[in-house]
């Protein structure tokens, strides 16, 4: 399954939605409350220009926010019927690729603590733990890759 990561349109927003919820939702019983990015303003993301989508309708994304020292990865998210297939590795080599593009020396993102799988995905990936903090109600552990690391793929 080859798909082009492509920046997302207007069009995108209702599947945008539909593969975050379909990614995140199993995580509700397990964190006790809604993930983050299911609440997320979806729309707005996609027309500031942050989200990038793969996949014809769209089975993969991010949503990136340039920072003025990283890029932040607020989002990834891969539909279920699409998990397994290295789109998820694709989606953060892409991510990597567009820090590099951008001149910044690394990529920051956070993980919910509960969200295990998560955890060990990065950090395989080469993303090191900065600290875990709890925000709100959410606990999160943050992660931070410089590029200087090895590339993924």
């Amino acid at each position: 399954m080859t798909q082009d990561i492509r920046l997302a349109t207007s069009t995108d927003v209702p599947r945008v939605k539909t593969v975050t919820d379909a990614a995140y939702h199993h995580y509700i019983e397990r964190i006790g409350l809604v993930p983050a990015p299911m609440e997320a303003d979806h729309a707005a993301d996609v027309a500031a220009g942050r989200v990038f989508v793969a996949g014809d309708p769209v089975v993969g994304l991010v949503v990136l926010r340039t920072e003025a020292d990283h890029l932040y990865l607020d989002n990834i998210a891969v539909h279920p019927d699409a998990q397994g297939t290295g789109l998820g590795r694709r989606l953060l080599a892409f991510v990597e690729s567009r820090a590099d593009a951008l001149g910044l020396p690394d990529v920051r993102l956070l993980t919910n603590a509960m969200m295990w799988e998560n955890q060990k995905m990065y950090e395989r990936y080469g993303y090191e733990v900065v600290e875990r903090r709890a925000d709100g109600p959410y606990d999160r552990i943050h992660y931070r890759k410089r590029l200087n690391s090895p590339p993924i793929g």
